[in-house]
């Protein structure tokens, strides 16, 4: 008969001496206990972190341990849902056998995927900005596609306007005509006028 109690207490004690800084036990009945799991730094020296919390079942390794995901940095909501995911699959895999270091050391290869995956989903995401910034620049330079419907709309509009035009030179025209000075309205407003042109010949 296998005694669940002894290996527990045996993995546990491997576990502590394996994960010193990241280990804490909870409570004792039933045993549970927190692993902090990092990934490698990125190329930023950014990294992502999980705390794992796990709880041995009365016949674990016989029965996969609780297992759940109690505080994250750096991950988003589809990150936190593949490490269950892979928690599941490999505490169904290795059922029967000791696994929590099996399963930490699943995740922290995740983990490690995950940073290569930012370095990723950055460049994409400028990558994106950038197509956006271009297509928006397009739009600023891209006109009004002409058909023969929005041609005549414009040719009638500029033939007013110039219409318009002719009209407002001609009534200026016309008041200049009104306006001007007959050459003893312009000899009286400068005396000067007669001689002007015998001094411009003498020179």
């Amino acid at each position: 008969m296998t005694d669940y109690s002894e290996e527990q207490r045996n993995e546990l004690e491997a576990l502590e001496s394996i994960y010193p800084d990241s280990f804490t036990v909870l409570s004792e009945n039933p045993t549970t206990f927190t692993i902090t799991v990092t990934s490698e730094a990125g190329e930023n020296d950014e990294t992502v972190q999980t705390t794992l919390k796990f709880t041995y079942r009365e016949k674990y390794p016989d029965e996969t341990p609780l297992y759940e995901v109690v505080s994250q940095e750096n991950l988003d909501d589809n990150d936190v849902m593949d490490i269950i995911k892979l928690l599941e699959q490999q505490a169904e895999e290795n059922l029967g056998m000791v696994m929590i270091f099996t399963l930490v050391s699943a995740v922290q290869e995740k983990l490690n995927e995950i940073v290569d995956q930012i370095k990723t989903r950055r460049e994409e995401e400028k990558k994106q900005k950038e197509r956006e910034a271009e297509e928006e620049e397009k739009q600023r330079f891209h006109g009004t596609p002409v058909t023969i419907e929005n041609f005549l709309n414009w040719k009638a509009k500029f033939d007013a306007e110039l219409l318009e035009i002719k009209r407002k030179k001609m009534k200026e025209e016309e008041q200049a005509g009104k306006n001007k000075l007959s050459g003893k309205q312009l000899f009286e407003m400068d005396h000067n006028l007669d001689t002007s042109d015998i001094q411009f010949l003498e020179e």
